[in-house]
C-alpha cells in the first residue's frame, strides 16, 4: 500500500506540472500537430490503439486475476460484492474498449501521431489502470462496496454522468468526423451539439465522464484521473481556441465559444 500512495501521490503531484507545462508548450497532434511531440510518427489510428489499448489491457488482465486468484472471495468475505466491483470495472473497459478498438477505425485522413505523444500516453494509460486496478481489487476498505452500492446515490448519479460523458464525447467526435467529405481536407468550425458553446465540446464530455467514474467508484484513484483529465485537456482546449482564432478570425471569435466548459470556461 505504500507503493501505492507513493505512485497515487506522485501523479497528483505530476497533474499540476502538466496542467501548467501544457499552457507553454503544446501537444503536437491533430488539430495542434506541430507542437509538443517531436518528429517521429506514425499513422494517426495505429498511434490511437497503441496509446489507449494499455488501459483496457492491464484492467482486464487484473479483472481476471481478481477471480482467478481468490481476490473476489477475500472481498465478498469482507463484505463487498465481487459482482458491484466488476461493474465499476467494467465501465472502465466500456470507455476504453471504444477508445482502444472502436473510435481509432472512425477516424478519417492520414494524420500522424508523434511517437512521443503516443509513449507519454501509454505510460500514463498504464499507471493509471494499476491506481484504479488495485483500488479496486485490492486496497478498497473492506465491504466498501456491498451489493447495496449499486442503490446508493453516488453510484447512481456517478454512473449516470458518466453515461453522459461518454455519449456527449463520441456525439462530439462524430461531429468532428463529419466535418469533411472524403478527400477534403480543409478545416472548418464544428457547430453542431455541445460545439455551439464550447470549442473542445468532445474534452467536455471526456471530463464529464471521469467525474461521473470518481462519483461511483468514490476513490481518490478515481478522483485523480478526473483531475488528470482537466490538467491535459484544458490547456489544450485553449490553444485550441487559439487555433480556431488565428485561422478563421473574427468568425470565430464572433462565436463567444467558451473553451471547454459550456458557459464557464
Amino acid at each position: 500500500m505504500n507503493t501505492y500512495n507513493i505512485i497515487l501521490y506522485a501523479m497528483a503531484i505530476m497533474a499540476v506540472i502538466v496542467f501548467i507545462c501544457l499552457f507553454k508548450f503544446k501537444a503536437g497532434y491533430g488539430y495542434l500537430r506541430g507542437g509538443l511531440g517531436g518528429s517521429l510518427s506514425v499513422p494517426n489510428k495505429l498511434g490511437w490503439v497503441l496509446m489507449e489499448a494499455p488501459a483496457f489491457v492491464f484492467l482486464f488482465a487484473m479483472l481476471v486475476w481478481f477471480f482467478k486468484s481468490g481476490g473476489a472471495d477475500e472481498a465478498a468475505a469482507g463484505g463487498s460484492d465481487p459482482v458491484v466491483i466488476s461493474i465499476i470495472a467494467g465501465l472502465f473497459l466500456l470507455h476504453y474498449f471504444q477508445r482502444s478498438f472502436i473510435f481509432p477505425f472512425l477516424m478519417k485522413g492520414n494524420s500522424k501521431m508523434p511517437v512521443g505523444i503516443m509513449f507519454m500516453g501509454m505510460v500514463f494509460n498504464t499507471i493509471n489502470s494499476y491506481l484504479i486496478g488495485f483500488w479496486l481489487f485490492k486496497f478498497a476498505p473492506a465491504g466498501m462496496y456491498p451489493t447495496s452500492w449499486l442503490w446508493n446515490a453516488n453510484f447512481i448519479f456517478g454512473t449516470l454522468i458518466f453515461l453522459t460523458g461518454m455519449i456527449i464525447n463520441m456525439h462530439s467526435d462524430h461531429v468532428i468526423r463529419s466535418l469533411r467529405k472524403p478527400g477534403d481536407t480543409k478545416h472548418y468550425i464544428p457547430r453542431k451539439g455541445l460545439y455551439k458553446y464550447v470549442t473542445s465540446a468532445n474534452y467536455f464530455g471526456e471530463f464529464v465522464e471521469w467525474c461521473g467514474f470518481a462519483m461511483l467508484s468514490y476513490s481518490l484513484a478515481g478522483l485523480l484521473f478526473a483531475v488528470w483529465t482537466f490538467a491535459n485537456l484544458a490547456p489544450r482546449s485553449k490553444a485550441l481556441t487559439e487555433k480556431y482564432i488565428a485561422e478563421f478570425g473574427e468568425e470565430y471569435a464572433s462565436l463567444g465559444k467558451k473553451n471547454m466548459i459550456p458557459f464557464v470556461w
